[in-house]
């Protein structure tokens, strides 16, 4: 995650398995108001990602995440940053979760990340729906 807001905020909060969105329950991650935030998971491993889903903040600043694109990929440089675009998140409402369809991309890291704005980042719950590849010679099965 890039810079912490505070120490309800922890990276791991959204990957707590709850989809409780209050913030101030400890319920969600969050980082400081900065140029470009970002959250990633590192899934240890490559996976054929199918779908990510995102629950949002409930108890106040629900646009913030408007713009935030889903990224995976191998890279972990600048949090995964650069990884392809699964998906770009348009609007969500206070504690609404949002599924979004990744076909299969391979890649070890999961990122949610704002370009081009200076913003906190604060997401509830990611969630990750994949499988395990395996790469054979030349091709990932």
């Amino acid at each position: 995650m890039s810079y912490l807001y505070n120490m309800y905020g922890e990276a791991k909060n959204a990957i707590d398995g709850s989809l409780d969105s209050n913030y101030l329950y400890i319920q969600c991650s969050g980082t400081s108001e900065q140029d470009n935030p970002w959250w990633t998971v590192d899934l240890k491993g490559q996976f054929k990602v199918f779908t990510v889903a995102v629950t949002n903040r409930g108890d106040c600043c629900a646009d913030k995440i408007n713009g935030a694109q889903i990224r995976i990929g191998n890279s972990a440089e600048d949090g995964g940053t650069n990884n392809p675009i699964c998906g770009t998140i348009p609007t969500m409402a206070s504690g609404e979760t949002l599924a979004f369809e990744c076909d299969g991309m391979v890649g070890q890291y999961v990122t949610i990340f704002i370009p081009g704005k200076m913003t906190s980042l604060t997401l509830c719950e990611v969630q990750v729906f994949g499988l395990p590849s395996v790469v054979s010679g030349d091709y990932i099965l």
